[in-house]
Order: C-alpha cells, then sequence, then structure tokens
C-alpha cells in the first residue's frame, strides 16, 4: 500500500471540467496526480494516462488453474483413489465431470479477482483521508502530491483555477 502524501486538490463541480483538468495535467508532464470522481467518468483513464488493469489477466490464469485443479481431482478420484467399475463403462468419463470443473474454474476466478482487487487498489484504508466530504456525492476532484514534477502551489492553484476549479485547497494526506 503507498504512503499517504501531501498535496494540493482542486475541486471541480462539472465533469466535463475534470476531465479537461486531468488531460492538461497530463500534457504539464505529470504522471503521479489522481482523480477523484463520485462515479466513473467515461474518458477519465485515458486522461490520466492509466493503463489496462492486470485484473483480467489474474483472473483468467486463477481460471485455468481451477479447470485444471477440476480435472485433476475427477480424474484422481475416479481413476486412481477410487476406482469403480460400473457396468464396463470407463472410469475417467469427462462429460460427467464437466460440471465440477466448470465450478471449480469459476471459484478460482471468482475468488482471484477480488483479492487481486483487494490487493492491486490497496483497499480496505483504515481512515482514509477526507479532502471534502461532497467528493462522495456530487463534486470531482484532482489531487497532485507533493512529490509531482513541477509541484508549485502558486502555479498548479493558478492553473486550475483558470480550467474552472471551484476551489483549490491544501492536503495534509491522501
Amino acid at each position: 500500500m503507498a504512503k499517504s502524501l501531501p498535496g494540493i486538490a482542486a475541486i471541480f463541480e462539472e465533469e466535463h471540467k475534470v476531465v479537461e483538468a486531468a488531460r492538461k495535467s497530463r500534457d504539464l508532464g505529470m504522471t503521479k496526480f489522481d482523480a477523484i470522481s463520485p462515479y466513473p467518468i467515461h474518458g477519465m483513464e485515458e486522461a490520466c494516462g492509466i493503463k489496462r488493469s492486470a485484473i483480467p489477466y489474474i483472473t483468467f490464469g486463477a481460471a485455468l488453474v481451477g479447470l485444471s485443479v477440476g480435472l485433476f481431482i475427477t480424474w484422481y478420484t475416479s481413476v486412481v483413489d477410487w476406482p469403480i467399475n460400473v457396468g464396463g463403462k470407463p472410469l475417467f468419463s469427462l462429460p460427467a465431470f464437466i460440471p465440477i470443473m466448470f465450478e471449480l474454474t469459476v471459484l478460482f476466478a471468482a475468488l482471484s479477482s477480488v483479492a487481486a482487487l483487494f490487493y492491486l487498489t490497496g483497499i480496505p484504508r483504515v481512515n482514509p483521508p477526507v479532502i471534502d466530504p461532497d467528493l462522495t456525492s456530487h463534486k470531482f476532484a484532482i489531487f497532485v502530491p507533493e512529490n509531482e514534477v513541477g509541484y508549485d502551489v502558486q502555479k498548479l492553484e493558478s492553473f486550475y483555477k483558470g480550467l474552472g476549479a471551484t476551489e483549490v485547497k491544501k492536503v495534509a494526506e491522501y
């Protein structure tokens, strides 16, 4: 989990303005800033330069592991551990075990997706800092940490005010 850093937060009241501010921040060469929104905004990932998540790849890998575990368990149980010959049928009949393999595929994929989500996003956080209570309902923000390239409070304040920020405030940690 990343260590909290102080910085500044520019608060916006319209979503198109925060997307434009994120795009212009990226054009200035900033890479460590964060956009905060109460709901997903179309185009924000591109504006912030966020790369594709690793979660789909983790989920696919875990699904393959689940399928393999299901296949191995059913084969081992019916052929090696407890072979029962019923009416001359084969010991390992794949169609009979497809539901078990499917369920284990889904189980491994779902659990790994949730675990990867929690790990990659760093949640749950205990006592997360509150920049502005309205960011959970109808306001948006761009947070710029102190270790960002070209961090200057006065320049950034005038930059974001020029882009339509209603307020720019210093934040102790985020």
